[in-house]
C-alpha cells in the first residue's frame, strides 16, 4: 500500500507548489499594476493661427499617497505658456486621477515640436510624448477690404485747462504784494521806544541818556572806561545838536576854547566856573580812557551830576530861537520825513518790480515769452484757436469742417461764359479783422457729364491772389485724403500777400483742397501769416475735420 501510493502523493505535492507559485505570481503582478502611474498627455487642436491657444492636457493617475509635481514656467519652448490652469483631482477609491490643462500659443508662423514634459511622481520621471504644432499666418482679404495710408501725425491742441489755476495763483500773489507794500511802505506804523527818544529834543533826549546811566551796572562792574565815554559821548552830543558846537570831533582843549569864544562873544552865557569844571570832567575822562585811570565811585557820581547841571546851565543859556528858526526846523523836519517816505516808496516799487520780473521770468520759462505776451496784451488768431469751435455742413456738395468761426454765405455772380457748365456756386467765408487769416469753402454744380479740372481751378486761384496784390507765390502739391478716406489734391506753399490794414506785401501762406467727381467739384481756401503759430495750429486742426461727399 505505501509502495503504490507514495508517488502519487509526491505528484500531487507538485502541483500544489506550482499552484501556490502561480497565485504569487498573480499576486504580485496584481500589487505591481495597482502602484504603477499611468499617466497620458492630449492637445485639442495640432492646427492653430497666430496667436491662437492650444490646449494641453496631461492626465496623471496615481494612489492617494503618491506626490506628484507638473511641469511649471515655460517648459514648453518654442511654444509660448500663456496660463497653466488649477489642477482638477478625481478621487475613485484609493486611487487618484489628476488632470491638469495649460493653454500655449506661437505668435510666428510655421512648424513647432511640442517637447516631451516631465512630470515627477514620488521622486521619479516621468515623460510625455511628443508631437508637432502647425501655426498658420492670418490671411489678408485685400478683395473686400481697402488698404488706406497711414494717417498723418496729428497736431494736439496744446491744454490750458489749468491756466485759470495759474491767474488765480498770480492774483493771490498781487493782492499779497500790495498788502506788504501797504503794511511796510504805505502804512504809518507806531514809534519804537528808540524812534521816539530820538524825537526828542536834544535837551531832553540828553537829561534821559544821563538818568540811564546813573542807573546803569558800569560803575558796580568797575568798568569806568566805558561809564565816562557815554557821559562825554551824551554831553558832546548834546552840545553839538543844541548850542551848535561841534564837540564830537574836538579835542578836550579845543571844545574848551570853542566854549569860551562863544563865551566871551555873547552868544552863550555861560559862567567861568561851569567851563572850568567841564574842562575837569573832560580832562578825567580822558585819563580813564587813555592812561587807565581809576576814579573813586562817588567822584563818578559827582562827575554825571556835575555834567547833568552843565547840560541844564548851557540850555538855560542859549537864547530862545525865533519864529523864522523855528518855521526852518519845522520845513528841515518835513524835508527829512519826505526823505524817509521817499526812500521806503522806492525801495517798496524796486521789491514790488522785481517779484514781478521774478514771476514774469518763471511763467515765460513755462509757458512761453511770447505765449505769456500773448495771453496778456491779447493776439487775434491765438484768441480764435482757444476760442468755442463750430463744425458745420457748407454749401451743396457738402463740405463738412470745424471752424473757429461760421463761416459766412458770400454772393457770387457766374460769367455769361460759365454758365454753359456751371449751374450753381455757393461760397462761404470769414476773414480775421487784423492779418492774413482766412477761410472759404465753395462748392461747384456742373452739368453731369462735366468732369472737375483741378489744373483750371487751381489756375483760377493762383490768378485770384495776383489780382490782389499777392507775388512770388510758390505752390506744392501733394495728395490728401479726408477722415473717411475721400481722396482730393493739396496744393500749399507761400508767397507775399496784400491785406487791407498794410500798404506792403507781407509774406504768408496759402493751403488749397481741391475734391470733386462728375458733375460737381469742391475746394476750400485758407490763408494765414508765416510766422502765426497760432494760425498754423488753428489750419492744422481744420484739415484733420474735412469731410466731403463724392456724390451729389
Amino acid at each position: 500500500m505505501y509502495s503504490v501510493f507514495t508517488p502519487r502523493i509526491q505528484h500531487g505535492s507538485f502541483l500544489l507548489k506550482r499552484i501556490v507559485f502561480l497565485c504569487f505570481v498573480l499576486v504580485t503582478s496584481l500589487i505591481a499594476a495597482q502602484e504603477n502611474p499611468k499617466i497620458t498627455s492630449a492637445v485639442d487642436t495640432t492646427f492653430i493661427k497666430i496667436g491662437d491657444q492650444v490646449q494641453w492636457t496631461v492626465s496623471v493617475e496615481v494612489d492617494s499617497v503618491d506626490q506628484v509635481i507638473f511641469p511649471e514656467g515655460q517648459t514648453f519652448s518654442p511654444l509660448e505658456t500663456v496660463e497653466a490652469y488649477a489642477t482638477d483631482t478625481t478621487r475613485k477609491k484609493d486611487r487618484l486621477t489628476l488632470q491638469k490643462i495649460y493653454a500655449l500659443t506661437q505668435f510666428d508662423s510655421g512648424r513647432y515640436k511640442l517637447p516631451t514634459q516631465r512630470i515627477e511622481i514620488n521622486g521619479t520621471g516621468y515623460f510625455t510624448d511628443s508631437l508637432f504644432i502647425d501655426v498658420a499666418t492670418v490671411p489678408v482679404d485685400t478683395i473686400a477690404q481697402n488698404l488706406y495710408d497711414i494717417k498723418p501725425l496729428i497736431s494736439v491742441e496744446k491744454n490750458n485747462a489749468d491756466l485759470w489755476k495759474y491767474l488765480l495763483i498770480g492774483l493771490f500773489i498781487l493782492l499779497v504784494l500790495a498788502g506788504l507794500f501797504y503794511w511796510f511802505v504805505l502804512r504809518k506804523k507806531p514809534l519804537s521806544e528808540e524812534e521816539k527818544e530820538a524825537l526828542l529834543p536834544p535837551y531832553d533826549r540828553a537829561l534821559l541818556e544821563l538818568k540811564r546811566l546813573e542807573n546803569s551796572k558800569y560803575l558796580i562792574q568797575d568798568e569806568f572806561k566805558e561809564y565816562y565815554s557815554e557821559l562825554t559821548t551824551i554831553v558832546r552830543s548834546y552840545l553839538e545838536e543844541d548850542a551848535h558846537v561841534s564837540a564830537l570831533e574836538s579835542t578836550t582843549g579845543q571844545l574848551i576854547d570853542k566854549l569860551e569864544l562863544l563865551r566871551d562873544s555873547g552868544e552863550l552865557d555861560l559862567e567861568i566856573d561851569t567851563i572850568n569844571q567841564f574842562k575837569n570832567i573832560l580832562q578825567t575822562a580822558d585819563l580813564v580812557k587813555f592812561a587807565k585811570s581809576k576814579p573813586s565811585t562817588a567822584a563818578a557820581e559827582r562827575d554825571r551830576k556835575l555834567v547833568e547841571q552843565i547840560v541844564v546851565q548851557t540850555h538855560d543859556a542859549l537864547p530862545e530861537p525865533t519864529e523864522e528858526e523855528l518855521m526852518q526846523l519845522a520845513e528841515y523836519q518835513e524835508e527829512q520825513e519826505r526823505k524817509k517816505q521817499k526812500k521806503k516808496l522806492i525801495i517798496g516799487i524796486a521789491s514790488l518790480a522785481a517779484l514781478l520780473l521774478i514771476g514774469t521770468s518763471i511763467a515765460g520759462f513755462k509757458f512761453g515769452f511770447t505765449y505769456l505776451k500773448d495771453t496778456v496784451l491779447g493776439h487775434p488768431t491765438k484768441e480764435l484757436l482757444e476760442s468755442d469751435w463750430i463744425s458745420s455742413s457748407y454749401g451743396y456738395p457738402p463740405i463738412v469742417l470745424e471752424t473757429p468761426k461760421v463761416l459766412v454765405r458770400q454772393e457770387v455772380k457766374l460769367p455769361p461764359e460759365a454758365k454753359a457748365t456751371i449751374t450753381d456756386i455757393q461760397a462761404f467765408g470769414y476773414r480775421s479783422a487784423v492779418g492774413l487769416f482766412t477761410i472759404g469753402t465753395t462748392s461747384v454744380t456742373m452739368n453731369p457729364e462735366a468732369e472737375p479740372d483741378f489744373g483750371k481751378t487751381l489756375e483760377q486761384i493762383i490768378k485770384g491772389f495776383e489780382s490782389q496784390g499777392a507775388k512770388n507765390i510758390i505752390t506744392k502739391q501733394e495728395e490728401f485724403t479726408t477722415i473717411s478716406g475721400v481722396k482730393g489734391q493739396k496744393i500749399f506753399g507761400s508767397g507775399k500777400f496784400a491785406v487791407p490794414e498794410s500798404e506792403e506785401l507781407i509774406k504768408g501762406k496759402y493751403t488749397v483742397l481741391l475734391f470733386g467727381g462728375k458733375g460737381f467739384q469742391q475746394y476750400i481756401i485758407i490763408t494765414w501769416l508765416d510766422d502765426d503759430t497760432y494760425a498754423q495750429e488753428i489750419v492744422d486742426r481744420i484739415l484733420t475735420t474735412v469731410e466731403v461727399k463724392t456724390e451729389v
